[in-house]
């Protein structure tokens, strides 16, 4: 099953490739631009077929999304269907109808799953704030610990227990959250108890010594603290809403874009310290300049892992990540940022307002220094994923 909803999630993100440049392609057959080509990921080229209509269908190397190619996309080109012949509220509705499109299928996702279970991502501990909810209209339809990180020798490690795993209960008392699990323990400290918890769907139970007391509370004074079992626990819980289901969509959604921002702010700002570290030398700053650009986004690796670890917890959580990965994709695309979606209409904008049209090549390279400082950071990104997974 875990393979089956792993797969789900994979064909799920290349839709939402397929969605975003969809929704460019049928905005501008709608505005008379012609389309010359409709690419899932960047080149090099690898298969290509040209339709009876023109336009070519591709599939290139790069996973790094999809790209639809119109007739004279420079905003000087006047030629009959072309993109610079367009009227302005024309480019307009063809540059944003991607991020429509992702922004419409990441909340219609958002709200099914408020509706038969929407698994809690944002807590208080690492956000500052919990998932929006209304509380009068929640229902907990699963709640369980999941084990995120097992301590070296300790006596989670001796008994067997592995990330992911589910801790059940301790000396057959039920365990539902972390506070709860942390109570039981500390409650049994320095016995020898009987740990039952489910490995990727079987049901195992072992003895296991918790630590006493007197060890977890004098490890608290030094940089690596104990618990009475050994792990990071966290908690995995799934809510349901009826009426109220839209609005926890949105909701989610602005708590979303909020994150996404402080991420991409992060990331942005490590790349520059990156960039100057390399520049002068400064390995430290270098260094620094990685783990923060690195902390708080992930690439194509990093995507690939979540969606094949997600299949493990279930089709709830497979598509919570599909309608948050669709919901980035619209708001970084909509970010005024040069060869994204938002940067070519900040770039026409920009030339109206100064009542000048751009030359191909001025524009050229607008979007091509945007261009490279994208795939710096998705460079990098890559880069610290393969070390990480």
């Amino acid at each position: 099953m875990q393979l089956l909803l792993s797969i789900l999630g994979i064909v799920l993100f290349v839709g939402l490739v397929l969605i975003h440049e969809y929704g460019h392609f049928r905005s501008a057959r709608r505005h008379g631009v012609v389309v010359e080509e409709f690419g899932l990921g960047f080149p090099p080229r690898a298969w290509a077929r040209r339709l009876k209509s023109g336009m070519k269908l591709s599939l290139n190397w790069l996973p790094l999304g999809g790209f639809v190619k119109l007739k004279g996309e420079h905003d000087a080109d006047r030629q009959p269907g072309s993109f610079g012949a367009a009227s302005l509220s024309a480019k307009t509705r063809i540059l944003l109808a991607g991020v429509t499109a992702n922004l419409l299928a990441g909340l219609i996702l958002l709200t099914l799953l408020a509706l038969i279970g929407m698994p809690k991502l944002i807590t208080n501990e690492w956000s500052g704030e919990e998932q929006f909810s209304i509380a009068s209209d929640t229902k907990i339809v699963r709640q369980e610990v999941r084990v995120a990180a097992v301590q070296a020798g300790s006596p989670a490690a001796q008994a067997g227990l592995d990330s992911r795993d589910v801790i059940v209960s301790l000396n057959e008392r039920p365990v539902g959250d972390t506070r709860q699990l942390q109570t039981v323990a500390g409650q049994l400290a320095g016995q020898t108890i009987r740990l039952v918890y489910k490995h990727r769907d079987q049901s195992l139970n072992k003895l296991v010594t918790l630590r006493s007391a007197a060890e977890v509370k004098s490890s608290l004074r030094t940089d690596q603290p104990k618990g009475y079992l050994g792990i990071e626990p966290v908690d995995l819980e799934v809510r349901r809403h009826t009426w109220s289901a839209p609005i926890v969509a949105l909701g989610f959604t602005k708590q979303l874009a909020w994150l996404t921002l402080k991420g991409i702010g992060h990331a942005l700002a490590g790349l520059g310290s990156t960039i100057a570290g390399l520049v002068t030398g400064n390995q430290q700053a270098r260094e620094a300049g990685q783990a923060e650009a690195t902390a708080q986004v992930g690439g194509p690796v990093a995507i690939a892992n979540i969606l094949w670890g997600s299949g493990e917890l279930g089709i709830y959580f497979v598509l919570m990540i599909i309608a948050i990965i669709s919901l980035t994709l619209a708001l970084i695309n909509a970010l005024p940022v040069p060869a994204l979606d938002g940067g070519r209409l900040a770039v026409i904008l920009g030339a109206r307002a100064l009542k000048r049209r751009l030359n191909p090549s001025t524009e050229d390279l607008i979007h091509g220094a945007g261009m490279a400082v994208l795939l710096a950071l998705v460079a990098l990104i890559t880069i610290v994923d393969v070390k990480r997974f």
